[in-house]
């Protein structure tokens, strides 16, 4: 049994031609997803980089780890208490220790336990290759070591090997000498269009139109495809093909792994994953270049799974957590399932007659690194809570409807009262579940995106006097039309200014 999972970090799945974008950025991913079953409505719970990748691999969602945060208490996961035995949670019950219990070499070619000091990330891996820049690598420094590991190892068997693959992350650093390969296609035709862009000017926040590089808009002259504003179609367009440009250039990793797979003979045999641990927002919400929101394009991931003899060249279009991949793959291996995990398998839709959970009626998406927000998606909606706005001044409640406005450009809370209604009912029945499982499991009872809020909001938009940059950042509105934003903001966080 080889297991292979590919993760490339801040891959959005419409920014793929397999989920039907109109540029070719990912021919290598596509011709996979030919042969694979692929999954259109799945999703992390908990955004971005840090609390997705370890809800994946502990099975468990951020509000039972604690791990919903960059910084501070919530960045680390609960302790465990008197619950602890010789072993964690993460040694013991995550899905890693679950493979080596079936016989699986564990593998790793990731900086990422290093680049947020999440340590628990290695837990049950036999082998880790830190690629050591610390989610800065491109394509080609990572691509030797893969070759080295696939040459000495691919014709094992009983392996799992996660590759981490960064380029589409901001900023955009795909090397000059690779060109332009899309200076001749149209970028996305909503963003091509001047009263968006003009709209747009008009937001706050870090990563706002005019502030992309966070706060500000200083550019990196050795970053030349990542803008640091976007005030006209000719900045949009260039900021557009930085992010594409690296979607290809990560694809091209795919491209050698498959080669090497089948340059060993075992490629028909081994399982592919190919997946993110978040999404991108590109002018959603009014953020550009950055995963910073509790929605659609910050939440929800590509997944294709490619199973020997399983489905090819189908679409499943249930509502999934990447959470549910672990025991779903417990299910189709037979292996253990810990009480802890709070996935839900959906092994049938692979093998018919494998265990499958009924499909979910909704899912709670959440952000507390960018923002405090928590997020209901159902139906064709998504329903927004914000808790802390992380300085872009969104309203407590924002609901769209996805299947009229996909890029969450019309707030319809005001209007749609009674949706906004159930939406909170579905989050109320949620947090209830999840209190309730914490009361048997967890070692306190606390939610740790109240923690986030009270430690001073989240990591970005921090509020501690000694490292807050809103002071300096209100000025900036101020110089740059929006001095209207800069007195709601210090309205808003005066307590913060004194």
């Amino acid at each position: 049994m080889r297991i292979l999972y590919i993760d490339i970090d801040s891959l959005r799945p419409d920014h793929l031609g397999c989920y039907g974008y109109h540029r070719n950025t990912s021919p290598h991913i596509d011709a996979i997803a030919k042969e694979s079953l692929r999954f259109d409505n799945f999703y992390t719970p908990d955004a971005p980089c840090l609390p997705s990748r370890t809800a994946f691999y502990s099975g468990r969602l951020g509000i039972q780890t604690g791990v919903v945060g960059h910084g501070g208490t919530a960045a680390n996961p609960k302790l465990q208490g008197k619950f602890r035995g010789f072993r964690d949670w993460f040694g013991e019950e995550g899905l890693a220790r679950q493979l080596q219990k079936l016989g699986l070499h564990t593998a790793m070619i990731s900086p990422f336990g290093q680049r947020h000091s999440a340590h628990w990330f290695y837990a049950a891996f036999n082998e880790i290759h830190n690629t050591g820049k610390n989610g800065w690598e491109s394509a080609e420094m990572i691509q030797p070591t893969i070759d080295q590991w696939l040459t000495s190892n691919a014709k094992r068997d009983n392996w799992y090997l996660h590759i981490n693959v960064w380029d589409p992350h901001t900023p955009y650093r795909v090397p000059v000498e690779f060109g332009e390969p899309f200076k001749d296609d149209p970028i996305p035709k909503w963003l091509d269009n001047d009263e968006v862009i003009k709209r747009h000017m008009k937001s706050v926040g870090p990563h706002s139109a005019l502030d992309i590089m966070m706060f500000d808009d200083e550019e990196d002259p050795t970053l030349p495809r990542q803008p640091g504003k976007v005030t006209d179609r000719a900045s949009m367009r260039r900021l557009i093909n930085g992010y594409d440009t690296a979607v290809l250039y990560a694809d091209a990793v795919v491209g050698q792994i498959v080669a090497h797979l089948k340059k060993a003979g075992v490629y028909d045999d081994t399982i592919i994953i190919i997946s993110a641990d978040h999404g991108e927002n590109q002018g959603e919400l009014g953020v550009y270049a950055e995963h910073s929101t509790a929605d659609v394009p910050t939440c929800r991931i590509p997944f294709i799974l490619k199973w020997p003899n399983g489905p090819k060249g189908k679409v499943d279009t249930d509502f999934h957590y990447n959470i549910d991949f672990a025991p779903t793959l417990m299910d189709l291996l037979g292996g253990d399932k810990p009480e802890l995990w709070d996935g839900q398998s959906f092994a049938g839709a692979i093998i018919p007659g494998k265990p499958s959970a009924a499909p979910r009626e909704d899912l709670v998406i959440s952000q507390c690194c960018h923002v405090c927000q928590r997020s209901v998606r159902f139906g064709n909606w998504l329903y927004m809570r914000t808790y802390h706005d992380g300085f872009h001044l969104f309203p407590q409640e924002m609901l769209f409807d996805l299947a009229t406005d996909p890029h969450e450009q019309h707030n319809l809370a005001a209007s749609r009262t009674d949706i906004c209604r159930e939406a909170a009912w579905r989050l109320a029945r949620w947090h209830d579940v999840q209190m309730q499982k914490m009361a048997i499991h967890c070692s306190d009872m606390t939610d740790p995106l109240w923690t986030v809020i009270h430690e001073g909001g989240p990591l970005h938009a921090l509020h501690d006097p000694g490292r807050s940059r809103l002071p300096t950042y209100l000025e900036r509105l101020e110089k740059t039309g929006r001095a209207d934003s800069a007195q709601a903001l210090r309205e808003k966080y005066a307590r913060y200014l004194k």
